[in-house]
């Protein structure tokens, strides 16, 4: 009997009591049988206190799985019968809702698991439902009020749901949570969001951060006035390198094999700041340096651009940034004059980058959880369903 007790604990069962317990090793189940103790229950229609038990029936509902085992569990049911007004009701019970074949700590179990990136199948095969039962889960989640942070971040990712190959993501970088899932990235789709938003709302915005895509930024100035907008410095940065990285591949396609060989494994070299490299690393970056003007030119601009992500205050930022300007449009590499045309529209985003101190750090770590899930589930075809398991995902 004190076993028995020890299991209604683990099953959460506070009102009944454990009759007999099997172990159906062959379907790899486990059955187990409970009595419910009688008690007064209140008629629902007029409320009188009753006690009397129109008939029995036995019950068969689902409960979390015990290590590879499915649980059954197997209760007398009763339905009492108002004297009074002769209405004829079930009897309440702690560990099952009314018109359900689960208990509520497989529901919780089932919501744990979409917490992580596992696919629908894999939970409902862990779960002993189906897949179609866990879908329908979704319908008893909340959806989360749509509110604008202070610091609003844009971004988009591969989705293929909806019929869209990419999707917009909203997120709140300051306080790391996510706002919304968009079917699109294109404007109309970010107007007709932003349009659900009193103007009052959109003015207390201060910041937004994206990417450097010229149509965020037109959506982001029009519904968001007061908004600063800010550039994500990865990817300005990235431009930088990528810049970097095309005269490397230049130069090393006109060296020997061996010396082709050495460039490309020491590309690194070239992309570490000089200052965090070793006197061993510095030697051999000098030895590169000069065996190509064109790549030293290039190297150098690159410091150059670094030294102003390093300026803290505002006016050292913009003189540090117009130095570069100055010292690309001296130099005779295209592919840097071209990222600084680019930089040129987006100076006071990259300044505010800068000032600011905002990216879309957590918005990219979302997405790479984004394609784990998508990995994991082989794609989602419908959107809406796509974006609530991402939102409950990523949820805290």
């Amino acid at each position: 009997m004190l076993s028995f007790h020890y299991t209604e604990e683990l099953l959460g069962i506070k009102d009944g009591e454990i009759t007999r317990i099997e172990n159906d090793k062959k379907h790899r189940a486990i059955h187990i049988h409970l009595r419910l103790d009688q008690q007064y229950h209140e008629c629902s229609r007029c409320r009188e206190v009753v006690y009397q038990v129109h008939d029995y029936r036995e019950q068969k509902v689902k409960g979390p799985p015990i290590g590879q085992s499915a649980l059954y569990i197997h209760y007398v049911k009763r339905r009492y019968r108002c004297p009074h007004c002769g209405k004829r009701f079930p009897e309440n019970n702690s560990f099952v809702r009314r018109y359900q074949r689960m208990t509520d700590e497989l529901f919780a179990f089932i919501l744990a698991k979409l917490k992580t990136n596992m696919a629908v199948n894999s939970i409902a095969q862990g779960a002993n439902v189906s897949s179609a039962t866990v879908n329908r889960l979704f319908h008893f989640l909340a959806e989360p009020k749509k509110e604008l942070p202070r610091v609003l971040s844009i971004d988009e990712f591969k989705g293929n749901a909806g019929g869209e190959k990419f999707l917009a993501i909203l997120t709140d970088p300051v306080n790391r949570r996510i706002i919304d899932i968009l079917p699109g990235r294109q404007t109309h789709h970010l107007t007709s969001y932003f349009r659900q938003f009193p103007r009052e709302e959109r003015l207390k915005v201060e910041a937004v951060v994206m990417d450097m895509t010229r149509y965020y930024r037109d959506t982001a100035q029009v519904y968001f006035p007061k908004a600063r907008i800010v550039a994500d410095p990865f990817h300005f940065v990235r431009l930088v390198n990528w810049a970097l990285e095309e005269v490397r591949k230049e130069t090393q396609g006109k060296l020997s094999q061996d010396r082709r060989r050495y460039f490309k494994r020491s590309r690194f070299l070239l992309l570490k700041r000089l200052n965090k490299l070793t006197d061993e690393e510095k030697e051999y970056l000098f030895a590169m340096l000069e065996l190509s003007p064109r790549l030293a030119e290039a190297y150098w601009l690159k410091e150059k651009f670094m030294s102003f992500m390093e300026a803290k205050e505002e006016r050292e930022i913009r003189n540090r940034l117009s130095l570069w300007f100055t010292a690309v449009s001296q130099c005779s590499i295209e592919r840097f004059k071209k990222v600084a045309d680019t930089f040129q529209q987006w100076v006071t985003p990259i300044i505010n980058a800068r000032l600011l101190r905002y990216s879309n750090g957590y918005t990219e770590g979302v997405n790479n959880k984004i394609k784990v899930l998508k990995r994991n589930a082989f794609g989602f075809r419908n959107f809406q369903r796509f974006r609530q398991r991402i939102i409950y995902l990523c949820s805290s």
